[in-house]
């Protein structure tokens, strides 16, 4: 049997970080297996919220991660329609049979009746579970309710004294009580389905044989197992994910900060990346690598290794991982997706020319090692744009002040007018030469020449700094630095 897997968005909202690792799990599952299917089901079933936009960005963000999908809104399949919107007569046609069978009821009950009611049971300490007081109702008491005029709901009879028992793809064996329960309801006041019915009957008819979603859905698992049964259909094999937390171990939401994928789309996070960490959230690789491209993902990953325990949404983590990307990635890639971050900051403007691509080729080869996300160049490149500089910091001052950097910089200016070539090599032999004939190495010498050079203390490789600049503007900075902060402090 062939592994028929889905993922199932909302579309009032853009797409959470913790549904988008609902997609990359149920992605990557499909993917492992050779014959394995993913289906993007879109329910829009709550009108007022959902739109047309947010589906759409729904299915931008998806193909910005990297994945794709077998059938959907989008693709098409032989299972289709792929909106919820778009099902409503198969619903009534299955609502019909549990009818027949005398599996459902309608229920009168209204919401401030259900709000007095579930607010007793709180007060009592019970659980807050509806009572059943409509499920025998007599002719005459409906026919009653309806002349009133009261809006009525369908709800699933809820069998009595049984104890619901499956095995959990992450948590094994789960055991729910159905006397705990109630009857739930799976047709609305306003003749639409439920997310419980709507969601059996859809997984059924795509033939969705393993349901990986959150473990907030491990509640409804009873239900929808009670539903397969009235419908005479086999379950799925489900599997519940560990929840995504916050700092402060609490479900993750806007209070933790940014918590959409548009969101680190927008920041220039690399996407290869975000899915990196995504999939470190609830699963661990049997060898604890923690850096993956996505073909290793799909090689490697199995639902066996999936944690039960919730996973913090750490956002330092995932710009270290993110990071390890970066620096797999050559300049030219890194400029190309950084483009529009640095015409935004008016860095640079189109078209650029075949010489002002490679100086900033060069420029970002030199802050490569710094960068976690494309839109951080711009920042990183300041150092590279500006040869009027100031030394502000104490620290760096005193650094200049030392007796040793005179000399130290007026034999460093000699040696770079003499360099020609700016291969890594060329450029530390000519450091070799300075230090021998000085005798300053270490900081003494490394600090100094970093100053002189960027301004500051700490940054990219002084090998890296060469060619991003060029002999001109090197020799310029280190003459000015002399000039201002050193011959003139002594």
């Amino acid at each position: 049997m062939s592994v028929r897997v889905r993922f199932a968005p909302s579309p009032t909202g853009y797409l959470h970080v913790g549904n988008a690792r609902t997609a990359l799990f149920n992605w990557l599952y499909a993917r492992h297996h050779q014959d394995g299917k993913l289906i993007l089901r879109i329910e829009d079933t709550d009108k007022e919220r959902s739109t047309k936009e947010f589906e759409q960005g729904l299915i931008d963000d998806l193909k910005w991660l990297g994945m794709d999908w077998d059938e959907g809104p989008d693709v098409g399949g032989e299972h289709g329609p792929y909106r919820q919107s778009e099902r409503d007569d198969t619903y009534q046609t299955y609502q019909k049979q549990l009818q027949e069978k005398e599996l459902v009821y309608r229920c009168f009950c209204s919401q401030e009746e259900l709000k007095q009611r579930r607010e007793a049971a709180l007060a009592a300490g019970k659980p807050p579970k509806y009572d059943n007081r409509c499920r025998d109702l007599s002719n005459e008491q409906i026919a009653s309710f309806e002349t009133e005029g009261r809006v009525c709901v369908w709800r699933f009879k809820v069998p009595v004294g049984r104890v619901i028992t499956f095995d959990d793809a992450v948590r094994g064996e789960v055991r729910f009580d159905c006397d705990t329960m109630g009857d739930f309801v799976i047709f609305k006041g306003d003749g639409g389905p439920t997310f419980h019915f709507s969601v059996v009957i859809d997984d059924h008819l795509m033939q969705i044989n393993h349901v990986i979603r959150g473990e907030d859905h491990l509640s409804n698992t009873p239900k929808h197992i009670l539903l397969y049964e009235a419908i005479g259909a086999e379950p799925p094999k489900y599997g519940h994910l560990p929840l995504i937390l916050g700092s402060d171990r609490a479900p993750l939401s806007k209070r933790h900060g940014k918590t959409s994928v548009r969101q680190y789309r927008e920041m220039g996070y690399p996407p290869e990346a975000v899915i990196n960490y995504l999939s470190l959230l609830g699963w661990s690789p049997k060898d604890n690598r923690e850096v993956f491209k996505p073909e290793d993902l799909i090689s490697i990953f199995s639902i066996d290794n999936l944690n039960k325990s919730g996973a913090v949404f750490d956002v330092e983590k995932m710009g270290w991982i993110s990071a390890q990307h970066m620096k797999e990635k050559n300049p030219k890639e890194i400029l190309e997706h950084a483009m529009p971050a640095l015409i935004e900051a008016k860095k640079v403007s189109e078209p650029l020319s075949a010489e002002e691509s490679d100086r900033l080729e060069k420029m970002v080869a030199a802050v490569r090692s710094g960068l976690r996300y494309y839109n951080q160049l711009p920042e990183q490149m300041d150092l590279f744009m500006n040869d009027e500089f100031e030394i502000a910091e104490a620290e760096a001052l005193e650094v200049l002040k030392q007796e040793h950097v005179a000399p130290l910089l007026k034999e460093f200016s000699q040696k770079v007018s003499e360099l020609d070539d700016y291969s890594n090599e060329s450029i530390k032999g000519c450091f070799k030469a300075i230090q021998k004939e000085t005798g300053i190495k270490g900081k003494n010498f490394f600090l100094p020449v970093r100053l002189s050079l960027t301004g500051q203390l700490h940054g990219p490789e002084i090998v890296d700094v060469f060619p991003a600049l060029g002999k001109e503007r090197l020799l310029k900075r280190i003459d000015r630095v002399r000039n201002l902060y050193v011959e003139a402090g002594t």
